[in-house]
């Protein structure tokens, strides 16, 4: 499937390279004739060409850049072409009236790099060291951008820039008459030189920030006014950003001053609404700011190889909260022992961590249960209704492609098939985000799945909503992404969004949660109840569809332990070639679950004891699970997490007090070289290539 939903995009690409390659060819024979209609026509239609591919074909733009075939050779070698043509047609004096138009042409491609230097010089000063957000940083001098197209795209640039000179030379080609030419360059000449001087203008103290030193010396100041105490620490790639998402309401809810802490630029506008304080730190040297302030812990949902550093920070003690349990490996990652605690949900994690033997000790597992589990509503009894509802999310493939990981490629299909012969089953099919990312099959088998779905519907009718529940799922959506999303102009880079999202309004993560809830309500009740739905967008969300279902089939993985706080009935396909008890022993989250072989062929009865048609027999197994896994339901978590944050930030101030006591008689000198070593260890570190998925979890 992903071969051939490329092969369109690849012969859309080689006609349009081929096409390039043409048109040169025809500026060159037409100007050695030389034949104006075809040398003017090739040449405007190579600069068509050109300008049409950087808005439509980036990618074979790019292609053609790393052989050093960029869009200044390439407008350079149709600008020669077309002098080469001017020097052949009859009726032009090659030294009376063609210097002057080379001369300018000459001054055309001067201002052209003198603009990009002004670019890159803006853009470095634009460059801050840290990035924030829900910080008010206008102390730092920020300013809106400049425009896009003079400050970040040279190759747009180029092309819009050069489009007066290169229609001027043709219309000289035409009639003969350098004036045109003149003209048209001299409209170049203007655009690039007043771009130029006007890009110039940001270099000026008025626009121009602080520099690094200043900028540092800013966030120790705000760090000592704001006092931080508790930390969540995240780096990670452009789909990961759920990880931490996921523990945003958790860290609000915190005792103490949360702080946010990144690593990755981008990922700064990946997290979602929240009202606590964001700093990105995307070099480490900047991030050891932290030490000397009164940040007492950190939370990490995730493994990432830049943990290691922020790890180096000997004031601040660290806990893995991790971004989801389940029986897989990756849940008692080896990595974990780096961290001063591990927080688990309950009491199967902590026996998890003990019979890996991965070196994470007992006494530095901390049970905290799953404070965000909370939106997710509990089951009444039995299904009723006209139809039952099932959600199929299927996990992913892993970073390991083995089959058992996820069902959707031996059992995918099977269990829809069933699933969708029931006439009473409304499905709900919520796939992994990555899934297909490591082995394309699973994404083939991912297509074909929905396409059953699709097609299923098409036999299915009944009444639908009237076209107001349509209108109030554009009304609710309307409302939840203006709390949701900064209107950013297309020129607004990372200086001019901080300055935007610098003033949080206070509440705001509360009236997102209120309009996110609103927002689901109207969105279920927008379609009708028999139709199948595909969810492969970021709303609804998962817990979203837990309170839709009647039950959930799934894998092994976190969707399942978080599942049984719903305390409704749930399957697990089983594609790890094991036996049933073996599955079972080696996967305690599956204890209370129907186990489906890849032939599905227990979809109807699990169906029959969801809709109380039979006995369902692991209702009392699931509530003694559920324990097991998230842990008792009184105290709440959230008073079991608050309880332990304020455990480990004691924990970093006896360590302080400790320190302090000490004194620099007994460890003369270490904190200042200390400090220093680190940063030097951090920054070589930094330069040596590295792999964010080498120890992530």
């Amino acid at each position: 499937m992903p071969s051939a939903g490329l092969a369109p995009r690849r012969v859309v690409q080689l006609s349009a390279l081929l096409a390039m390659f043409a048109l040169y060819a025809a500026q060159l024979v037409s100007a050695s004739l030389p034949y104006v209609p075809v040398f003017v026509a090739a040449s405007a239609a190579g600069i068509a060409l050109d300008t049409y591919l950087q808005y439509k074909q980036p990618g074979l733009l790019s292609l053609l850049a790393k052989v050093r075939f960029d869009v200044t050779v390439r407008q350079l070698l149709r600008d020669m072409l077309i002098l080469v043509g001017l020097l052949r047609i009859d009726g032009i004096e090659p030294m009376g009236e063609q210097a002057p138009l080379l001369f300018a042409l000459l001054a055309v491609y001067v201002l052209h790099f003198g603009c990009q230097a002004a670019a890159v010089l803006v853009r470095r000063t634009r460059t801050l060291p840290i990035l924030t957000r829900n910080i008010d940083a206008s102390a730092l001098r920020l300013s809106a951008a400049p425009p896009r197209i003079l400050a970040r795209r040279s190759s747009h640039r180029m092309l819009a820039f050069s489009i007066p000179a290169t229609a001027g030379l043709l219309l000289t080609a035409a009639t003969t008459h350098a004036f045109w030419g003149g003209i048209g360059i001299g409209l170049s000449i203007v655009l690039f030189g007043g771009g130029m001087l006007y890009l110039a203008t940001w270099l000026l103290p008025k626009k121009r920030a602080l520099n690094e030193a200043k900028v540092m010396a800013w966030l120790d100041n705000w760090l000592a006014e704001y006092e931080p105490t508790v930390a969540m620490y995240f780096s990670g790639g452009t789909t990961s950003a759920y990880q931490a998402n996921m523990w945003l309401s958790t860290l609000a809810d915190a005792d103490g001053k949360p702080l946010i802490v990144l690593r990755e630029r981008f990922m700064v506008n990946k997290i979602d609404a929240t009202d606590v304080p964001i700093i990105c730190f995307p070099k480490v040297a900047s991030m050891f700011s932290l030490e000397n302030s009164t940040l007492k812990m950190m939370l990490h949902p995730a493994n990432a190889a830049k943990t290691s550093q922020v790890l180096r920070i000997p004031t601040v003690k660290h806990a893995f909260i991790n971004h989801g349990e389940s029986d897989k490996l990756s849940s008692c990652n080896p990595y974990a022992k780096a961290y001063d605690e591990v927080w688990v949900a309950g009491p199967a994690a902590r026996d998890r961590y003990q019979l890996a033997d991965v070196g994470v000790e007992d006494k530095d597992v901390v049970e905290v249960g799953r404070p965000q589990l909370s939106p997710i509503k509990v089951a009444s009894g039995p299904a009723g209704g006209d139809f039952t509802t099932v959600l199929y999310a299927p996990t992913w493939e892993g970073w390991d492609g083995n089959p058992g990981n996820t069902s959707v490629i031996l059992a995918g299909e099977n269990i829809v098939r069933h699933l969708l012969a029931d006439d009473r089953v409304r499905l709900i099919y919520k796939p992994h985000p990555m899934t297909g990312s490591q082995v394309p099959a699973a994404g083939a088998a991912n297509e074909r799945i929905m396409a059953m779905i699709r097609e299923a519907n098409t036999r299915r009718s009944g009444p639908r909503p009237g076209p107001e529940a349509a209108a109030e799922l554009a009304r609710r959506a309307e409302a939840l992404d203006k709390l949701t999303s900064t209107s950013f102009r297309t020129s607004a880079d990372e200086m001019e969004k901080m300055l935007l999202q610098g003033r949080p309004d206070g509440g705001r993560a509360a009236a997102v949660a209120e309009a996110t809830a609103a927002w689901e309500e109207a969105y279920w009740a927008s379609f009708p109840e028999w139709e199948h739905r595909i969810v492969t967008e970021a709303r609804p969300a998962i817990f979203g569809c837990f309170n839709q279902a009647d039950v959930l089939v799934s894998d092994v993985s976190s969707v399942v332990s978080d599942w049984l706080a719903s305390e409704k009935p749930y399957a697990v396909a089983n594609t790890s070639g094991l036996t049933e008890a073996e599955f079972r022993t080696g996967f305690p989250t599956v204890g209370a679950a129907t186990i489906l072989a890849p032939d599905a062929d227990g979809v109807p009865g699990l169906l029959a004891a969801v809709r109380g048609e039979s006995d369902d027999v692991y209702a009392e197994a699931r509530l003694e699970l559920k324990e097991h896994l998230l842990g008792p339901s009184d105290p709440p978590s959230i008073d079991r997490f608050n309880a332990a944050v304020r455990a480990l930030c004691a924990r970093a101030d006896e360590r302080r007090v400790r320190m302090a006591a000490r004194g620099d008689a007994e460890i003369p000198a270490q904190r200042e070289d200390s400090v220093e070593e680190q940063v030097a260890q951090a920054q070589a570190a930094e330069a040596a290539p590295e792999s964010e998925d080498a120890v992530n979890a």
